[in-house]
């Protein structure tokens, strides 16, 4: 079973680009450019919180790993003494007109799938607002002495201290156009003005693929934690053992390598990134055990009722692994910013 939406093979296959997308491709461009130039020369107005901002986003459109290194960046800097919150858009929710704080217990539907994951892994004050400059507000109103921005590398509205580009390091920048030609939201150039580039490579990659600049990134799972409460299990024990895997996620298919390389066998089950979950989209056929992402996780009910076979289903967390130089380079740059925040960036 699959609802996944696939980007068009051009995006990230060698193949012929429509002509009508290359055109939407060059009006897009321009207008993306010209939008960057207004908020350069302050035509259209940005603001700052007070307080040092970081962004993680990324250029193409889709997944690349921007939340378990928001994860990693709110753990390790308040580990570092800082009081960091989270701004989001909560893309995917059901009114994004409407503002929120996110707790531990609130509804996915209402806040956001990847905030409420941010939030239950944690425990850092997120706000949700489809103004992430008036979320940043919020969070230092609220004692937050570091404002990380999840995926707002084009919301120039926010004017930021420390930018992140996160790449997709199995299929990093597609065939380099921009949408719909290609996956590019922003030319490839537009990384180099980012403070910090980070690979997040796939699980089988040595490390080698990193160029120039760029930061490696690895996400780590070991467990399969049931959804309905008790004792996780190890990836390990399930070699041999075959599972439906459901991702709804941006690149599906870096879950389900993931879990063939602790030798599961995967029945793959793709859906579109951010998909609200229906107990019928279950309906597999078999009662393998269920296993999928913790972003997917959040949005199912932990009690056996309902419709969904939450007795099957177990979440498989992930984190992210920096190098340290990665962090001492991070902090010495935050530190800069916290003397002046809002400054132009060295």
């Amino acid at each position: 079973m699959s609802r996944f939406n696939s980007p068009p093979r051009y995006w990230y296959d060698e193949g012929p680009v429509p002509g009508a997308a290359r055109a939407l491709a060059a009006a897009y461009g321009a207008a993306a450019d010209a939008r960057r130039r207004l908020y350069a020369r302050g035509l259209l107005r940005s603001s700052h919180p007070g307080v040092p901002v970081i962004v993680v986003g990324n250029l193409t459109a889709g997944g690349a790993g921007k939340t378990p290194l928001t994860v990693a960046l709110a753990e390790r800097l308040r580990d570092e003494g800082w009081t960091p919150g989270v701004a989001s858009r909560g893309y995917g929710r059901v009114d994004m007109e409407r503002s929120h704080w996110v707790e531990a217990a609130s509804d996915a539907a209402l806040v956001g799938d990847e905030p409420l994951l941010i939030a239950r892994q944690t425990r850092v004050p997120v706000r949700v607002d489809r103004d992430r400059a008036a979320a940043a507000r919020a969070l230092a109103q609220a004692g937050c002495n570091l404002v990380i921005c999840d995926d707002g590398l084009q919301h120039y509205r926010l004017r930021r201290d420390i930018e992140i580009e996160v790449i997709d390091g199995r299929r990093r920048y597609g065939n380099g156009r921009l949408l719909p030609a290609g996956p590019l939201r922003e030319p490839p150039e537009r990384g180099a003005q980012c403070a910090f580039r980070v690979l997040n490579l796939p699980s089988q990659a040595t490390g080698a693929e990193c160029g120039f600049g760029e930061w490696p990134m690895r996400l780590h799972a070991e467990r399969a934690v049931p959804i309905a409460g008790g004792r996780p299990q190890t990836l390990e024990s399930l070699a041999g053992r075959r599972v439906h895997a459901v991702a709804g996620i941006g690149d599906p298919e870096r879950f389900f390598s993931m879990l063939r390389g602790f030798g599961i066998g995967v029945v793959p089950h793709a859906f579109a990134d951010h998909h609200a979950y229906e107990p019928q989209d279950f309906a597999f056929g078999s009662p393998l055990p269920v296993l999928m992402t913790e972003k997917d996780a959040v949005k199912i009910p932990p009690a056996r009722s309902g419709g969904f076979p939450v007795e099957r289903c177990f979440s498989v967390p992930v984190r992210a692994a920096l190098p340290e130089a990665f962090w001492v380079a991070l902090v010495e740059r935050l530190r800069a910013a916290a003397a002046a925040p809002g400054a132009p960036a060295a």
